[in-house]
């Protein structure tokens, strides 16, 4: 295969028209449906699909069939079908939602309006996951440009995996015949350790979470009045969180919460941390902040393969600005909680219910609704073929080997794709990298290395098209 050949493919799609794509597409706020609970009257996603649809038709590729499809009461999905040689199928997965704005963005950047700054094009959703589509068409033009042989397509794009894929099950149901029984799996919705080298994600975190609510008051009353009688509903709360946490060294407490770390994958986060070295604990740390282990090695297990809290919102508190002297009436808190790949997140989710729930303290009114719930994923082996593509691809389009690392993060479908297709191979991959930010503040894409990344896609769909075995 000529990589210069694709390499300029690629680089002309980026100039024609990926990049303007993208920089139209940050400017629309299509929030995923968790955090957009009007998404249909306000018309944002379906503005996307059509927009990422419309210019998917324009591409250069044989035969090519584009349909966003659309079940009763549930977001789109775009569905495109490519043909191609032999009998295999390749599905491509990524999708079009996005997070919330998040507070924090520097002076001349938000969420919404694309800014290019040397490499980095910022916004929300460019690189968690607007580029996937893209990505995933301009390997397959840039094969058929070159006349290389693919097999035959298949490309997913969703719109709900910010909020746990909730409406992709039923899709993957409603269109099992056509999508048929794929032989490799891509997800470009991933991360990456650096931007120098092609990074494959051999593991991705569940999830369990929901929102925790104490009550003690049916309304707010007069701290002096109330002070010393009225429990206080904050403190209820950390009490409770204590029950899943310890405060001092953020361990999560209950066995549910746990699963045993293969020696591959300690392997693995050995020989990251070789690369990485301390630059792979380098987030913005505020004074003198520091991370919760000093090796390298154990935070990227801390990371991909133990479990870890967030409280990732908050009601009932004003703002400190406009906080009157007053014992509110209840403390609501929405929590995140990280699980290991194979832990099971339903047992997970049922611990953290009963914990949190059981006996009260002061008998206050507890509650906690579970709203997050996804089953990790652990990747099987790779065949030969695969193992030696990806180090192939890597060298040829960054100049390194490939490197292979866990990650904290949350991907659905792909434990719903590791038990639909047990036999299936997957490189799951993407340019979330260092200081790329996803879901906070100042989120960047990366465009050299989703530029390389798309090359290393389309020289694994060529080595799967011709290898020999697996």
């Amino acid at each position: 295969m000529s990589k210069a050949e694709i390499a300029g493919y690629v680089e002309r799609a980026w100039k024609e028209s990926i990049l303007s794509e993208l920089t139209e597409y940050i400017r629309i706020p299509n929030k995923s449906p968790a955090f957009d609970r009007e998404w249909r009257t306000h018309g944002h996603i379906d503005r996307v699909a059509e927009r990422f649809a419309d210019w998917a038709r324009r591409q250069p590729i044989r035969g090519m069939q584009v349909e966003i499809v659309r079940l009763e009461n549930r977001t789109p999905l775009i569905f495109i079908d490519i043909p191609g040689a032999g009998g295999d199928t390749v599905l491509l997965y990524g999708h079009m939602d996005k997070q919330p704005e998040m507070t924090g963005w520097r002076e001349g950047l938000s969420p919404w309006n694309p800014v290019i700054e040397g490499d980095r094009l910022y916004g929300r959703g460019a690189s968690d996951d607007g580029y996937a589509i893209f990505a995933c068409l301009s390997a397959i033009g840039a094969l058929e440009a070159a006349n290389i042989p693919h097999a035959r397509c298949v490309v997913i794009i969703e719109s709900c995996e910010e909020s746990g894929s909730f409406d992709l099950p039923h899709y993957i149901e409603h269109l099992a015949e056509r999508i048929g029984r794929p032989s490799l799996v891509i997800a470009l919705d991933s991360g990456c350790g650096d931007y120098e080298r092609l990074w494959c994600t051999t593991s991705l975190r569940g999830l369990a979470g929901g929102v925790l609510k104490v009550a003690v008051l049916t309304e707010g009353v007069h701290s002096g009045g109330a002070g010393g009688i009225v429990p206080e509903s904050f403190r209820i709360a950390r009490m409770l969180l204590s029950r899943i946490e310890n405060e001092r060294t953020g361990k999560i407490l209950g066995r549910e919460f746990y699963a045993p770390i293969p020696a591959a994958r300690k392997r693995e986060a050995k020989q990251a941390a070789k690369i990485l070295g301390r630059a792979f604990g380098k987030l913005p740390f505020a004074g003198t902040t520091k991370p919760l282990a000093a090796s390298p090695a154990e935070l990227i297990l801390n990371r991909t393969w133990r479990p870890a809290l967030a409280i990732i919102g908050a009601e009932g508190i004003p703002p400190a600005a406009n906080a009157g002297n007053v014992l509110r009436p209840s403390t609501t808190l929405s929590l995140s909680l990280r699980l290991p790949p194979t832990a099971d997140a339903k047992a997970a989710s049922r611990k953290l219910k009963l914990a949190i729930e059981k006996n009260p303290p002061y008998g206050a009114r507890v509650a906690f609704k579970g709203n997050w719930s996804a089953q990790g994923w652990n990747a099987p082996a790779l065949a030969p073929w695969l193992e030696k593509s990806l180090d192939a691809a890597s060298r040829g389009c960054f100049g390194r080997p490939a490197a292979y690392m866990g990650e904290g993060g949350t991907i659905p479908f792909m434990a719903m794709l590791g038990e639909r297709f047990p036999k299936a191979q997957f490189l799951i991959t993407g340019v979330l990298g260092p200081g790329s930010n996803a879901h906070g503040a100042n989120e960047f894409l990366h465009i050299p290395a989703a530029k390389k990344l798309t090359c290393c896609v389309a020289g694994v769909i060529a080595d799967h098209a011709s290898r020999k075995s697996d």
